[in-house]
């Protein structure tokens, strides 16, 4: 619940590199390749304004826009008035605008119906009747990120489109695992970006973990290949592997994946073994599609949402949950060391509901 967040202490991982980022390194959004939108500036973290916010405000703040909307609509659709089929029906087109899928949907308002038509209903007992739904979604795929001991290193590649966050989440896995006291290696498989490269030096630096580079516009398989290579030289316990942002429709850049993963075999077989796709948490529908494809060229093991800033559609998470079933590792909201935490379940649903 909740509430066991309200009273969380500043981490490992504050006292190792501070609770901010400074302008202009690692904190700095993903910059899009030349054949996608420029991304904005990054924003301050929000220690830079006051107090650092609990984990719990800082999910609920992340989750606004679609806790609001959702809301807004609840409130609307029941307040002083008996419960009918149009109401039923209004809250099914809520949900769904919510990005919360149609299975997710129909189950919410056959919950919320059942045994209460022509009977008054509040707003706050649909929202705890949402809560639950959104919850039971949620729990078979909040799974945590395990790492095989036996395999080492332990091979992470990291897929997603353009500006998902690829190069900032692996700098905070990177400082997770170094906090829990594994070696790592971090390899900047995006050698389209002059950018990414510099980003993830500067993760390595401040993570104390290498990070093996190729110039700019070089093979990125090869570089996959040379630093799993020396990964298992140095027997390191994981090696983090960044790619470059790729929309799912272009073929031609997801053959270049499909290569990635296929010349990593043949240094380690059973590698990758975590393939987690990094998805934006403000493209709504459009994820489903990413899944989809992703999934069948590279083999996805895991999710990790980023960027619930408030802008979010995080809807779409329980969408994905009800629909792929793949294990949602962690959710990011913000660009600090400490802003990816493991996905929480109940704490998810209660924020998206509104609830405190």
């Amino acid at each position: 619940m909740a509430s066991s967040d309200d009273d969380r202490k500043p981490g490992l991982l504050s006292r190792l590199f501070g609770r901010g980022t400074q302008a202009g390194e690692a904190g700095t959004p993903e910059a899009a390749p030349a054949d996608a939108a420029a991304e904005p500036a990054a924003k301050p973290d929000a220690e830079a304004a006051g107090p650092r916010l609990t984990w719990w405000r800082r999910l609920r703040e992340g989750l606004s826009r679609s806790s609001s909307a959702l809301g807004t609509g609840i409130t609307d659709l029941f307040t002083k008035r008996k419960l009918d089929q149009d109401t039923l029906d209004g809250l099914e087109d809520v949900l769904v605008q919510a990005d919360l899928g149609i299975d997710v949907a129909t189950r919410i308002v056959e919950a919320v119906g059942r045994n209460r038509v022509g009977k008054d209903i509040a707003p706050e007992e649909v929202k705890a009747i949402l809560a639950r739904e959104v919850e039971r979604a949620l729990v078979p795929v909040a799974t945590p990120l395990v790492l095989d001991e036996a395999r080492k290193p332990f091979v992470i590649l990291m897929v997603g489109v353009n500006g998902a966050g690829k190069t900032t989440t692996i700098g905070k896995l990177a400082a997770k695992f170094r906090a829990d006291g594994r070696s790592v290696m971090l390899a900047a498989g995006d050698t389209f970006r002059a950018a990414a490269i510099d980003q993830l030096r500067v993760w390595g630096e401040r993570a104390g973990a290498p990070v093996v580079t190729r110039p700019q516009g070089s093979d990125a398989a090869s570089l996959a290949y040379d630093a799993l290579t020396q990964a298992r030289q140095e027997g390191r316990d994981v090696l983090l592997i960044d790619t470059a942002g790729r929309l799912q429709n272009r073929n031609e850049l997801m053959a270049e994946l499909e290569k990635v993963v296929r010349v990593i075999r043949k240094v380690d077989a059973s590698a990758p073994h975590a393939v987690l796709l990094v998805l934006d948490a403000t493209v709504g529908q459009n994820a489903i599609s990413q899944v989809e494809i992703f999934g069948k060229v590279a083999g996805i093991t895991g999710l990790v949402m980023t960027k619930l800033d408030g802008t979010a559609r995080g809807g779409i998470l329980v969408a994905l949950a009800a629909r792929f079933g793949l294990p949602i590792h962690f959710i990011g909201v913000g660009e600090g060391v400490d802003d990816l935490e493991p996905f929480a379940a109940a704490d998810f649903a209660r924020a998206i509901a509104g609830l405190d």
